[in-house]
């Protein structure tokens, strides 16, 4: 497969840096909210980005390195693209299966109430971003395949999903926190993240392994 061009490798590495730099950020501001709203959505959300944070820093180094390294032959970036892509799978597998586990151990202490409105603000600008950012990865992922930029695309697609069932869960405890069918509904929004992250996991770990190198 012919190689990335100086140019393209500038945009994908300025992208990567954008986004590493932009999530960042998210912990905090998804750890102050979940102090304040005693969410399982949004514990279980704290907790996934945490995760995937981390993975999409191991994914800018090996792409860093893989592309501007001189003396990387072509087994060792294979080897290295494919451990980016198994990180970014585990992120998502692993932050799965932490949340089916809060949603199993809370839902019976769950106390309506807090506000989730800082929450709910930051999952509606994390699913703009993140669409933005699924997007531009699909956009250079068709341009010009790359296994490490097509792992970004599959974690910021469900990072999307993930924002958007966030939204649908804590909407529904701001508008009714004391409603009998809220707790389920919070915890609903857990599973449904869980689900969606676990397969999304397998989904990226089947395409890291099957990818041929860049």
């Amino acid at each position: 497969m012919k190689s990335l061009s100086e140019d393209q490798v500038a945009r994908r590495e300025k992208t990567l840096i954008t986004a590493l730099l932009l999530s960042m950020w998210a912990p905090l501001t998804t750890g102050i909210a979940v102090i304040l709203s005693r969410s399982n959505t949004q514990l279980a959300d704290f907790i996934r980005r945490t995760v995937e944070l981390i993975a999409m820093f191991i994914s800018w180094r090996v792409f860093r390195y893989v592309e501007k390294g001189r003396d990387v032959d072509a087994e060792q970036k294979a080897r290295l693209e494919k451990i980016a892509g198994l990180s970014v799978a585990g992120a998502l597998g692993i932050s799965g299966i932490i949340m089916f586990i809060i949603t199993g151990t809370r839902i019976d202490t769950f106390e309506p109430g807090g506000n989730v409105y800082p929450g709910l603000a930051i999952a509606i600008l994390g699913l703009a971003v993140n669409s933005w950012f699924w997007r531009r990865y699909a956009k250079m992922t068709v341009e010009h395949y790359n296994p490490v930029i097509d792992s970004q695309r599959l974690m910021y697609q469900a990072k999307a999903v993930v924002d958007f069932c966030v939204i649908l869960a804590l909407s529904a405890v701001a508008i009714a926190p004391t409603a009998p069918a809220t707790r389920y509904i919070d915890a609903l929004g857990s599973v449904a993240v869980a689900f969606y992250l676990i397969w999304s996991g397998i989904n990226t770990l089947k395409t890291a392994l099957k990818n041929p190198p860049s």
